[in-house]
């Protein structure tokens, strides 16, 4: 039986200005506005993988990576 995926949504903070459009994108509000317009992840499981936040961010500091599942072979 297949399993859901699931994604890690990783921030550069050094390349992030806080404009706001990740979290004000996000569909399944994955990323929130934390203090000082700071984009915040508290709960990584949330994420769909739409990739809508790393497509809009104009400073590409947004990387949305699937998480890789261990194989039970090995």
């Amino acid at each position: 039986m297949p399993t859901k995926k699931s994604y890690i949504v990783e921030i550069n903070r050094g390349y992030c200005k806080k404009c706001g459009l990740c979290y004000w994108v996000c569909p399944a509000q994955t990323i929130i506005g934390g203090d000082y317009g700071r984009p915040e992840i508290p709960d990584q499981d949330k994420c769909i993988g739409c990739m809508q936040c790393e497509r809009i961010c104009p400073d590409f500091a947004i990387n949305v990576v699937e998480k890789q599942e261990k194989d039970n072979n090995e």
